[in-house]
């Protein structure tokens, strides 16, 4: 019984993947998600190309982009596959391809100027200034923990500190009298950002009216403490700033970073250059921290619009 072309190619096709695998598995070490993963993705791939009549080995950089406005269109069955997808099925053919050069089965690479599209790069939530002002004066009374929460927001807004950041801090790190504190970011690595007065006082005031309280007898490094005494850890921060948060009515607007974003759209909105605001939030890299100058572009551009008499916006 003879055997169509089409299913050679296909029992091909599945040869050279199950080689690929194999070679990802034992020589590589990839994790079995990764691998079933690519092997999902491949195969369809292969789906693709018997039903255009291709050949994996054939294929040139065109079909592999045909292949990909495919999946990124979707159809009324199935839905367009993500961007975030779409570059791991990318990753996947371009290690597919070097595969097949590896095993001198092709000359050529397809993949050489295959592109997925970029992933939509999300926006992070920031407050305005009456909301800060209203979050941070949330804590009220002279209680300890109030004491402390008050002197923690003020630190994280004023500073653009992570919540690992915070919460690591210890007393020896802040230096109230000259106003700047040292943050371990990052692969450990220190930084010194300046401390602004609002932040300046609460801290000062929580150190001598509320910590002494909570920490009592015992020895503790770190700034900012719980009810017993111990370093505060990331749910505890977290439940503090949610807590405060939602009495000023910002619980869905908000989480512990949002205050780390806030600051930074601030200070590129009073004037602060990128490099200097790249310093102060740790970035390694200055495309980390030109997010905020589209932010900050966003938010520009909502001003102008609600507030200029002759700006309409394109229905």
């Amino acid at each position: 019984m003879a055997i169509a072309t089409g299913d050679l190619t296909r029992q091909s096709f599945e040869h050279h993947v199950l080689d690929f695998l194999a070679y990802l598995e034992f020589e590589r070490g990839l994790s079995r998600n990764t691998l079933e993963a690519y092997r999902s993705d491949l195969l369809q791939f292969g789906t693709f190309l018997h039903a255009h009549g291709l050949d994996a080995l054939g294929a040139q950089h065109a079909d592999l982009a045909a292949f990909m406005a495919h999946l990124a269109q979707g159809t009324p069955e199935r839905p367009a596959v993500a961007p975030a997808t779409l570059q791991r099925k990318t990753a996947c053919l371009r290690s597919f391809y070097r595969h097949l050069r590896r095993e001198n089965l092709l000359d050529g690479d397809p993949t050489a100027d295959l592109r997925a599209p970029r992933k939509q790069q999300r926006l992070p939530k920031v407050l305005s200034r009456d909301q800060v002002a209203a979050l941070l004066a949330a804590p009220t009374g002279t209680a300890p923990a109030a004491l402390r929460d008050r002197a923690l927001l003020e630190l994280m807004y004023a500073c653009g500190l992570r919540a690992s950041e915070a919460i690591e801090l210890h007393v020896a790190d802040v230096d109230l009298q000259v106003g700047v504190l040292r943050a371990r970011g990052k692969g450990s690595k220190e930084r010194l950002v300046p401390v602004g007065r609002e932040a300046i006082t609460a801290v000062a005031i929580y150190l001598k009216r509320g910590r002494p309280l909570l920490v009592g007898a015992r020895e503790e490094r770190h700034l900012f403490v719980n009810q017993r005494g111990g370093g505060l850890t990331r749910q505890g921060l977290y439940k503090i700033v949610q807590r405060h948060a939602a009495s000023v009515g910002l619980q869905d607007a908000m989480s512990p970073h949002t205050l780390r974003h806030t600051f930074a759209t601030h200070l590129l909105a009073g004037g602060c250059d990128l490099r200097s605001l790249q310093e102060m939030l740790g970035h390694a890299d200055i495309a980390t921290t030109q997010i905020y100058t589209h932010l900050s572009a966003e938010r520009l551009k909502d001003v102008y619009f609600k507030a200029h008499p002759r700006a309409v916006k394109d229905a």
